[in-house]
């Protein structure tokens, strides 16, 4: 059964906004490896479609690549958000609402079968309908056409480089058990696993045949692991607690929870608010003053990329 997520679809262009602003991009690397395979494996770069964008952000830096550009998501909110913040009334990317499971078939005009050179996603493949989308997928793709398929883990605090940092981990580690698991989805569980139990079109049960499996690539950055030290792509940053409490609010369970708690949301008996609250406290204790509190977070990154047969 796929992931069920109506919390990103249901997002207001306000909740989008909040969204684009405390939720980092992603690394140009990123996009070079993904580019230089595509290309190198005999790949065009007349059009990209980017699908559950959301706001954009890996859209808008992937589309100088490319002569067209789509973002596609099921979120109005999001959509609008996205429009909102293009460079200009006329930039190059074409933004709409449609699922990762029509991929454009319900656009006027519609997505064109077999225009498509790549197709991408952005943390966001964990929630698609994978036995729907990879047939969608081979019909808009061209013959030697590519899927990359990334997710970035929430962040988490590097314990090594942070002050009080196995603390302040294993705090944040018990809020999110005791507080947050009820609120997880299978979306979420696929994201922390980096995408190992992701279905692929020849594990569905009934296999999509016009993808090269011998094609298939994965690739793994700063694989979260005790006493891994490596920061990798810019999985790592420093941020205050204030940013780490904003960038906690763009959590999809973290939306769930407050939409279970609303008399709660933005004040001290805000899950996030919490967080942030006994991070600083653990800070404090390890000697960091008042209004210098911050902390080193990473994440880890996957990348899935395989061709369409030609």
């Amino acid at each position: 059964m796929a992931p069920e997520e109506n919390t990103f679809r249901a997002y207001t262009q306000q909740q989008g906004t909040a969204y684009l602003a405390w939720r980092p991009g992603y690394s140009a690397e990123l996009f070079k490896i993904i580019i230089d395979h595509h290309t190198s494996t005999g790949g065009q770069l007349n059009t990209i479609v980017d699908v559950g964008c959301g706001t954009g952000q890996a859209t808008r830096d992937l589309a100088p690549y490319f002569t067209n550009t789509i973002g596609l998501d099921p979120s109005e909110g999001m959509i609008n958000t996205a429009r909102a913040s293009a460079d200009s009334p006329t930039s190059p990317v074409r933004f709409e609402v449609s699922a990762a499971e029509a991929l454009g078939t319900d656009l006027e005009p519609p997505i064109a079968d077999g225009s498509v050179d790549l197709l991408t996603a952005a943390t966001a493949a964990h929630w698609f309908d994978m036995a729907r989308f990879w047939p969608s997928a081979a019909r808009i793709l061209k013959p030697g056409g590519t899927v990359a398929l990334w997710v970035r883990t929430r962040m988490a605090v590097n314990p090594h480089r942070t002050p009080n940092g196995p603390a302040i981990k294993a705090a944040i580690d018990e809020i999110f058990s005791s507080e947050l698991d009820p609120y997880e989805r299978e979306g979420s569980i696929l994201t922390r696993d980096l995408y190992v139990n992701l279905p692929l079109p020849w594990t569905l049960d009934v296999p999509v045949e016009e993808f090269d499996r011998a094609s298939f690539v994965r690739k793994e950055w700063n694989k979260l692991r005790e006493g891994a030290e490596n920061e990798d792509l810019g999985t790592g940053r420093t941020v205050t607690t204030e940013e780490f409490e904003r960038l906690t609010e763009t959590n999809s369970t973290v939306t769930r929870w407050r939409e279970a708690h609303p008399d709660k949301v933005g004040t001290e008996e805000d899950v996030a608010r919490k967080m942030r609250r006994r991070i600083e406290t653990l800070l404090h204790e390890a000697g960091v003053k008042p209004g210098e509190e911050a902390l080193r977070g990473e994440v880890a990154i996957v990348l899935l990329m395989v061709k369409k047969i030609q």
